[in-house]
């Protein structure tokens, strides 16, 4: 008997049709198709191109007009994903790899697997279990948008990351002084210094009136800091003189410096994109009032988020599927305690890097980042023991579409009695001093 209880989604489960376990690869795909009335299974190949595709969906269409198909596939996102996203008789429900292969192995223990079996185990795995199973259903537009653009962006910087690490190898090489000299090493500045003086031999050339104006086209650097640079490149004396070593190396660093430009434009692009998505977003007041969110970890917050707030029931799922939350194993009477490993890696590095911004914002988020470390957490843990707690006050701003006020979250704090409400006060009152201790050295 198929199941006819309603799915946490919403759907119906006697609205569906057929079952459909999809088992993706990039040349065809391995389909295995349970009909609903008649209780038969059959298995077939569809070929991994737009045309085939489009093709077998409207044959599936035509054969279960007017009924929902579920669709099981091992996959959040790419092309066979966003194929199908857009067909309104479609159910999709994505499975985690790792569930999948444990499923297979309660039926196989001797790790025997093939493409059509798995095909058929999704199908049964979520048909029989439909209510452990939530429907996927897509964001808007716009919020797909923000969470693509951001996810892209932060690829971005990891290659910046990755080719200021090798510029700097090469430039210790044969040319440390232009790691002082340059500037910062991702930047446009550092890109035009070392396109025009890749070698210390040349830089020597350069008249002290070409390296000033250099300087003085980025920014507004301080006279004292361009003739210390001057200075500097006056008075350095070269690493080695190798000719093999300063002509390849040299020719490394143009190299690098190159993709570095084309990358900083790309994240600029992105930058802009980014801004004018959020700006747009009818959540966009509810991310931007989180200290410390910024123009970078705002926009990248509502997208771990989403728009539809039925997606989440409670902040706990999310502390879950981001990886935040703690996994605790326990067996008799041993218990242990350690980080989710299985989780979208950029949803936790998102939550993450939020929880360590507040720490400067936030004087509440401090203290308590502050206890944990002080009860013998490491940096990390304490983190993400921050990150667990933030997302329960973003997840309550969230589903009452009210932006974060830090005096309505402390007047909480003081009506629970709470100890770290204690605590953000001396975390105030230190900020306070050191701020007063600041503007008398200026007026000095």
């Amino acid at each position: 008997m198929e199941p006819t209880t309603t799915e946490k989604g919403g759907l119906n489960m006697g609205e569906v049709a057929a079952w459909i376990g999809l088992d993706w690869a990039d040349q065809q795909h391995q389909i295995a198709e349970y009909d609903v009335a008649t209780g038969k299974m059959a298995s077939y190949i569809v070929k991994h191109s737009p045309e085939e595709l489009q093709r077998w969906l409207g044959d599936l269409r035509a054969r279960y007009s007017g009924g929902k198909v579920a669709v099981v596939l091992e996959q959040a996102r790419g092309s066979v994903l966003y194929a199908l996203m857009d067909c309104d008789f479609l159910v999709l429900y994505p499975v985690n790899p790792a569930s999948m292969a444990n499923y297979r192995k309660a039926f196989y223990p001797s790790g025997a697997k093939s493409d059509p079996g798995d095909a058929e185990l999704m199908a049964e795995m979520v048909r029989k279990h439909s209510d452990r199973f939530r429907a996927w259903r897509p964001d808007d537009p716009e919020t797909r948008s923000l969470r693509l653009l951001t996810e892209g962006r932060r690829n971005q910087v990891k290659q910046v990351t990755r080719l200021t690490n090798q510029l700097t190898s090469q430039l210790k090489n044969y040319y440390p002084q232009a790691l002082v000299l340059a500037g910062e090493l991702n930047s446009r500045q550092a890109c035009d210094f070392l396109e025009q003086w890749p070698t210390l031999g040349q830089l020597k050339k350069a008249k002290p009136a070409r390296l000033a104006k250099f300087y003085k086209k980025y920014g507004r650097p301080r006279e004292e800091t361009i003739q210390e640079r001057i200075k500097l490149a006056r008075e350095a004396v070269p690493i080695t003189e190798d000719p093999a070593v300063v002509l390849a190396g040299s020719l490394m660093v143009r190299t690098i410096a190159a993709q570095l430009r084309v990358l900083i434009e790309a994240i600029a692009e992105f930058d802009t994109q980014i801004a004018e998505l959020f700006q747009k977003h009818p959540d966009c007041s509810i991310f931007d009032s989180f200290p410390g969110a910024g123009p970078a970890l705002a926009p990248r917050l509502l997208a771990a988020f989403g728009a539809d707030r039925d997606r989440w029931e409670s902040a706990a799922e999310i502390q879950r599927l981001s990886g935040i939350a703690p996994v605790t194993h326990q067996s008799g009477n041993s218990v242990f305690v350690t980080w989710r490993l299985a989780c979208p890696k950029f949803v936790r590095q998102t939550f993450h890097e939020y929880a360590d911004h507040s720490t400067i914002w936030c004087d509440w988020a401090k203290a308590f980042y502050q206890g944990q470390r002080d009860s013998g957490k490491g940096h990390h843990a304490a983190l993400r023991a921050l990150a667990y707690k933030w997302i329960r006050i973003m997840f309550r701003c969230w589903k009452t579409r009210t932006p974060y006020n830090d005096q309505v979250y402390l007047t909480a704090l003081d009506s629970r009695r709470s100890p770290l409400l204690a605590r953000a006060a001396l975390v105030r009152a230190a900020r306070e001093e050191r701020e007063r201790e600041k503007k008398r050295g200026k007026v000095a």
